[in-house]
């Protein structure tokens, strides 16, 4: 949730660190919600995964889980709502922007995050099998920080990529089991809001730069991965368009045999997907639960991306392209629903603006479908 403005170069690639107020939604291109159309059942032989976007645990998270809690910390009430959404999935996939705190605090928030570890077990319980940590707030609360946040993920049972307590868990790519297939996951910032890498340590944290990405997709896929999914914390924060830079570097990668599948962060609001080529970027897929003090609004939104991958030759695709929108209902109490349901005037608003956004790229024509939709 970094409000500075800045911008850091990367390798030829311009990322834009949050530079803003601007909330306003991109005009659509095409009419929502998308038409309903025919379309193939799945391929039996294959596997589906969920992606949501930024769990950021601002103070009033903490003070409801501990009210659901009746005195200890439980943020599971919070993810109930999107619970079935993740837990059908064969492969479920979280964003965890913020670091983990010793187990009873002190807890912290904006701008520099400390979060409970409890959140780590909901997360489990939500159906989540890992949870991507490169983010520009990774290295808050420095490096014994990032080795808390990675002890309290294996304590909750989730698996995780993107930062690393030692050189030789940096160097071994995360492979899981969706399905019985295996599938690489690699996750990957812009930047950590000035802070520093450890001196002698590059490999704590991943720093965003095209070649490192295809570099470790390479590595996952060498490891025996057939599958690889980038998670990529790049963009503008409060901008619902993506950069020209997130365009760019998503045209680049795609392009590669290496990656099949790209999932961002960081902008707080949600963005476009984009089918390039035969493969998907969702450029950004909003908070998944967050309560900001401002901008708020969009900043309550966000969207769930669930891709089916069939076998298809030597390789895998695409099959089935979805999107379930959410929102994160300030109550109180707090929680985070399934927005398809419509079944409030805030419900429907966040329904249409998330429609208008995400098919804004023409997803819609490429096969992108959402639940409910007619």
């Amino acid at each position: 949730m970094n409000r500075r403005c800045g911008a850091v170069v990367l390798a030829g690639v311009l990322m834009v660190a949050g530079c803003g107020a601007g909330t306003e939604r991109v005009p659509s291109t095409t009419t929502p919600p998308p038409p309903s159309q025919p379309v193939a059942p799945p391929s039996p032989a294959g596997f589906s995964v969920v992606a949501t976007g930024d769990v950021l645990v601002h103070p009033p998270l903490t003070e409801q889980a501990e009210s659901d809690g009746g005195g200890r910390l439980d943020f599971r009430p919070q993810f109930e709502g999107v619970r079935s959404v993740v837990s059908e999935a064969d492969l479920g996939l979280c964003h965890l922007e913020v670091p983990l705190a010793e187990p009873g605090g002190p807890y912290s928030g904006y701008p520099s995050f400390n979060a409970p570890p409890e959140v780590a077990g909901a997360l489990k319980d939500t159906g989540y099998d890992a949870c991507s940590t490169a983010s520009n707030h990774t290295l808050d609360q420095g490096e014994e920080g990032v080795k808390r946040t990675l002890d309290g993920l294996d304590a909750g049972g989730l698996r995780h990529t993107g930062s690393a307590r030692s050189p030789e868990e940096a160097a071994t790519p995360l492979l899981l089991d969706a399905a019985g297939t295996k599938v690489g996951h690699i996750s990957f910032t812009f930047g950590f809001n000035g802070i520093e890498l450890p001196e002698g340590k590059p490999w704590m944290a991943n720093q965003l730069d095209a070649e490192a990405v295809l570099a470790g997709a390479r590595e996952a896929r060498d490891a025996g991965a057939e599958v690889v999914i980038a998670s990529l914390h790049w963009g503008a924060e409060y901008r619902a368009e993506p950069t020209e830079e997130q365009t760019e570097l998503a045209n680049r990668l795609l392009a590669d045999d290496a990656v099949d599948l790209i999932i961002g962060h960081h902008a707080h609001v949600v963005q476009p997907f984009e089918k390039i080529g035969e493969k998907w970027v969702a450029y950004g897929l909003g908070n998944h639960i967050a309560k900001h003090s401002e901008p708020r609004g969009t900043t309550e939104e966000g969207v769930a991306a669930r891709f089916h991958f069939a076998k298809e030759g030597d390789g895998w695709r695409v099959d089935r392209a979805e999107y379930v929108p959410t929102l994160v209902e300030l109550g109180p109490p707090i929680r985070l629903v399934d927005a398809t349901s419509a079944a409030s005037a805030r419900q429907q608003e966040a329904l249409a603006g998330t429609d208008e956004v995400v098919l804004s790229r023409d997803a819609a024509a490429a096969g992108l479908t959402r639940p409910g939709s007619r």
